[in-house]
């Protein structure tokens, strides 16, 4: 069944992009906020944020640059402050100092209890733990509460359409890198080159990767040369040193590792310049180039 398209509206509440943004969509119940974090006072006069909802602190860890997001939960409060209180006390926390924009989730008809956002912080916080883009700060894995099966069902509902949201805003933290770009057939039940797996098999190298919507992808157990080459460029060695933590001591890749190009996915692997497009070859022989070359290929 083919995927429908769905209509978004995005409000620039300050006027400008880099500003506070609501987001609603065509027949959702739910409303999300992106709010920047030195933009959080002026959110003081929003009634809608003193309701119960789910939130997430984004931001980057500053030794290592990586993404990192806290997944939190608030309740309506007896002073009647809800999310907006909350958000305040973490940015009045010092060990909070790393986040700095914060996306919201709630309903335009005040419709979440404790029971609904417990649910959606525990669904929330293992999608980003299993997606593995950014680094989850939650201490405890959040209960799920206890739910029936209707209201279960009209959770999933809100949390797809919340996986739109928050892509649509930037923040990828629910999608795997490997299922950016699902696997397109042509007529012919041919694989497009999206599908493709692509490898590179020399000077000590056993590496894996695949072509996505975002890049090129260096699979998790790939194995990569270890040394770099005297000639291997600032930005190659740029892109060992910070995946450091991603590579053991024999070489192999821990985790799926996403990068821009092809060419800067093959120096990655062969410590060395390169050209992607003719080092990643399918288990056939046939070069990137080759496949992206075929006919039909650009239809996916």
């Amino acid at each position: 069944m083919a995927t429908r398209g769905k209509s978004i509206n995005l409000f620039l509440m300050d006027g400008t992009s880099t500003g506070r943004v609501k987001v609603t969509l065509a027949n959702w119940t739910g409303v999300a906020y992106r709010i920047p974090r030195t933009e959080l006072d002026k959110c003081k006069g929003l009634d809608v944020l003193t309701q119960s909802g789910v939130y997430f602190l984004f931001g980057t860890v500053e030794e290592t640059d990586d993404d990192v997001v806290y997944i939190g939960q608030a309740g309506v409060r007896k002073n009647g402050e809800g999310i907006l209180y909350r958000l305040m006390e973490h940015k009045r926390n010092p060990d909070k100092d790393y986040w700095t924009e914060a996306v919201v989730l709630t309903t335009s008809n005040n419709s979440f209890g404790p029971t609904e956002i417990s649910y959606l912080e525990n669904r929330f916080c293992n999608l980003a733990v299993g997606a593995k883009r950014y680094l989850v700060k939650n201490g405890n894995d959040p209960s799920p509460g206890h739910i029936t099966e209707e209201k279960e069902s009209e959770l999933e509902e809100f949390v797809d359409y919340a996986k739109i949201v928050m892509g649509t805003l930037g923040h990828k933290v629910f999608e795997p890198l490997l299922q950016t770009a699902p696997v397109a057939q042509s007529d012919d039940g041919s694989i497009s080159e999206a599908g493709a797996l692509f490898a590179i098999s020399r000077s000590g190298t056993d590496a894996k990767g695949m072509l996505t919507s975002e890049g090129f992808v260096v699979l998790a157990g790939s194995t990569i040369r270890k040394e770099l080459v005297p000639s291997a460029s600032d930005s190659i060695k740029t892109s060992r040193e910070n995946n450091r933590d991603s590579i053991d001591a024999n070489g192999v890749v821990q985790k799926d590792i996403l990068f821009r190009t092809p060419s800067g996915a093959s120096a990655f692997v062969l410590g060395a310049p390169t050209n992607g497009n003719v080092e990643w070859k399918t288990e056939d022989g046939r070069t990137l180039k080759a496949v992206e070359s075929e006919p039909g290929s650009e239809e996916q």
